[in-house]
């Protein structure tokens, strides 16, 4: 998302700010860095899902991405949406940066898939999002609740227990990608009512030394209960009664994988680099890697990419993780961020009355 004109609304996306040490040109160089690296895990984990089925390792780092990636995401997100109040203002940019293009690439994959996925009756839905789409109509529900989750005394328990009940009930359904949205919506509250302060702790040097420990000991963990851990688990997109587990390990489960999200993101963020890198300008652009591997990573699927043995030996693997970190940088480029802006962060100047800017 480029700096003059970016949607504060974007996903995932965060806001700018004031610039302060380790800051360039209004944009918070460490947020910058940490959108970049996090967009590349997730194009990692969907790139490398086909091959954990015939590789331990790969399913060890798999579940350790998906552990934390989306949560990272949704806290990051909730951080920077602490000022929406519903204004005129902040309801048009979340409309134009989230609303628009959920519609316009929900339209857009459906017609990819009954292209290439050979089912042309295949239905249009705006209320079933399709593969990664949810994440942006849960932004958009979590963005128009800020308020009233800033209004309660404690928010985060709340939410936790919200996500909890989710977890235990299959009416939730699949409808809007609900189960998605209350299951990671406790890390978009805790985003809204943290401050800089801590994720300044983050960066201390005892934090940085506790998480070289934390990382590996999880990655250990993961190694060992791969056989047996359902992913499902870890996508949070339908209740517990789906995992073969009664309801009620929904209320156990649920502040388990929320306290181990936090716990893992916060690692990953200890050693996000708070300077400018050659990669820092990249994290404005990282709607636009999240919006179109998907594409990509589909297409895979569709046309048999995987179906070479030597994809699955560790020269393979070690490939395919080199050409998604390629991929994914350069979605996030200056050039792809140009040509697709108008269906990205669409203007639409004349459906909107214009509105005072606010500061």
């Amino acid at each position: 998302m480029e700096q003059q004109t970016v949607p504060r609304e974007a996903a995932p996306s965060v806001a700018r700010q004031p610039a302060s040490p380790g800051r360039g040109l209004g944009r918070d160089a460490f947020f910058d860095n940490a959108k970049y690296l996090t967009i590349l895990l997730v194009g990692c984990g969907h790139a490398w899902e086909p091959l954990t089925y015939d590789s331990r390792a790969v399913r060890a780092l798999y579940l350790l991405v998906y552990a934390f990636h989306m949560p990272a995401f949704a806290l990051v997100s909730g951080y920077f949406s602490r000022t929406f109040d519903a204004s005129p203002g902040r309801v048009r940019r979340l409309v134009t940066g989230v609303a628009v293009p959920y519609a316009v690439f929900e339209i857009a994959y459906t017609l990819f898939y009954r292209w290439a996925g050979h089912d042309p009756d295949y239905p249009f839905s705006l209320l079933d999002p399709w593969y990664l789409m949810w994440f942006l109509l849960a932004l958009f529900v979590w963005r128009l609740t800020t308020p009233l989750w800033l209004a309660l005394r404690h928010p985060v328990p709340v939410a936790l227990g919200v996500a909890a009940l989710a977890s235990m009930s299959p009416a939730t359904g699949g409808d809007l990608g609900l189960q998605r949205v209350l299951g990671f919506l406790p890390c978009f509250v805790l985003g809204l009512v943290l401050r800089p302060e801590h994720f300044a702790r983050l960066r201390t040097r005892a934090v940085r030394g506790a998480a070289l420990v934390v990382f590996p000991l999880a990655l250990a963990g993961t190694y060992l209960l791969s056989p047996r851990l359902d992913t499902e688990w870890l996508y949070h997109r339908s209740p517990v009664t789906d995992i073969g587990v009664p309801g009620w390990a929904g209320l156990l489960s649920t502040p388990v994988l929320f306290g181990l999200a936090v716990l893992l993101t916060g690692c990953f963020l200890a050693w996000v680099p708070g300077r400018r890198l050659w990669c820092t300008a990249l994290g404005a652009g990282t709607v636009y890697a999240y919006l179109l591997h998907g594409f990509v990573i589909k297409a895979s699927r569709y046309w048999g990419w995987y179906d070479h043995g030597w994809v699955h030996g560790p020269l393979g693997e070690l490939a395919v993780t080199a050409a998604v970190l390629t991929l994914m940088t350069a979605l996030c480029t200056v050039p792809v961020r140009r040509l697709l802006r108008v269906v990205v962060e669409p203007p639409l100047t004349r459906v909107f009355r214009s509105v005072p800017r606010r500061t």
